[in-house]
């Protein structure tokens, strides 16, 4: 597909992100319609409108090996560095839980989804291992899947633009979900209160500008921030590549399960990450912006992953791939929401698990910093990450019982 600007024009595609990132934000703090869907949103939408009018390239070196590649590594070290562990424990165990079944609502929605359109739907037992894979753990998965059942590539290529653009949606409708009188009813919410509880300053024109507002932040608070998080994800980087080499995939179900969990760069990245700011929380407290930065690059990656999601490509190649991943994201939804009322879970637990099987741990840990549950964070980023490990198995057991 021929675009106005061009898939190698790096320079004018990073002025087009950063420029409406920086929009998205100044219209998250300075008008409540977008302060209530959040600038996070503002950001994909304003990429989802720019692909399909064909003005910026759904994929590019920028969107695929800057912004993934480091863009989004960076920001995790810097949104994490606020999370002492010994303060979060229990949250995480109750995230947990809610994760695992929504990742069994997410099977039972490949299966039930393949009964009802396997017989019009070429290679769809392929798919629904993919996306099985992809919708509990992420990329990774899907490419595992992809390769172990020989997906033809027009397939996969047809289902990775279905997946993004109802992973795009599905992330709207998460995000309004607290707004809506029925959830909000039917559920406990301890920290959406805890954000409305804050108040917003007379100054202020939203609750994120509130939020958001000015703080002293020294050069020298950036220089450390940044050094780090690249610090943390180089040697992040480093470990995993050893152990990812020490134990290869498709020797053995311990070796696949050694070399997946601690051969996965993320669930390293995040685990260092978690260390340090447990043990050097006193230090960490006294240096400034992290939060802000990461949140930065956040909103980057929220633009990133709209532009990927072509609406002529699903209407022109496969609408019924969309239908198919819509039957698996709503019945992870049901999961999660109605076990999450009858477990007495908050409707915090329940969005950010959805988000986290549907989406990962980044898109979720995003939800819940644009939504000011910070102390959140941590722990669905370490169960998401979680979901990259268990995605394999659960996307294997799926394509075996399909037949793929």
């Amino acid at each position: 597909m021929n675009t106005l600007i061009s898939a190698d024009n790096t320079w004018a595609l990073m002025a087009i992100t950063c420029g409406w990132a920086a929009f998205s934000i100044y219209a998250e703090q300075t008008w409540k319609w977008a302060s209530k869907v959040s600038g996070a949103i503002v950001a994909l939408l304003g990429a989802l409108a720019l692909t399909n009018l064909g003005i910026i390239p759904t994929n590019c070196v920028w969107f695929d090996d800057i912004i993934w590649g480091f863009v989004v590594p960076m920001a995790i070290p810097l949104l994490l560095l606020s999370c002492d562990i010994r303060k979060i424990g229990r949250e995480a165990g109750k995230i947990l839980l809610l994760f695992f079944i929504g990742a069994i609502g997410t099977t039972i929605g490949a299966i039930l989804g393949y009964k009802a359109l396997g017989g019009v739907v070429d290679n769809l037992a392929g798919v629904a291992a993919m996306m099985t894979g992809s919708y509990i753990g992420g990329t990774v998965n899907f490419a595992a899947m992809v390769d172990a059942f020989k997906v033809p590539g027009e397939t996969s290529s047809a289902a990775v633009v279905a997946d993004n653009l109802l992973m795009a949606l599905y992330f709207f409708v998460l995000i309004a979900i607290p707004s809506i009188k029925f959830f909000y009813n039917k559920f406990t919410h301890p920290h959406i209160d805890e954000v409305n509880a804050r108040g917003v300053d007379e100054e202020a024109k939203t609750q994120a500008a509130a939020y958001w507002g000015k703080k002293p932040i020294s050069l020298m608070d950036i220089a450390i921030n940044v050094a780090i998080s690249v610090i943390i994800v180089c040697v992040s980087t480093a470990i995993a590549s050893v152990i990812s080499a020490a134990f290869p995939s498709g020797n053995g179900v311990v070796t696949d399960l050694i070399g997946g969990l601690f051969g996965n760069k993320y669930l390293i990245l995040t685990t260092l990450t978690m260390i340090i700011a447990t043990v050097f929380s006193k230090p960490l407290e006294g240096l400034s912006g992290s939060q802000e930065i990461g949140t930065y690059l956040i909103y980057l990656f929220f633009f990133a992953i709209g532009a990927p999601a072509s609406i002529k490509a699903i209407i022109m190649n496969a609408p019924l791939l969309l239908v198919f991943c819509a039957i698996m994201v709503v019945v992870n939804m049901l999961f999660c929401f109605i076990f999450g009322k009858l477990l007495k879970f908050d409707l915090e637990d329940c969005i950010l698990a959805s988000n986290a099987c549907i989406g990962g741990p980044t898109t979720a840990a995003a939800m819940a910093i644009s939504k000011g549950w910070v102390k959140l964070v941590g722990p669905i980023m370490l169960v998401g990450t979680l979901g990259y490990v268990v995605g394999t198995y659960f996307g294997t057991f799926v394509g075996q019982f399909l037949g793929a």
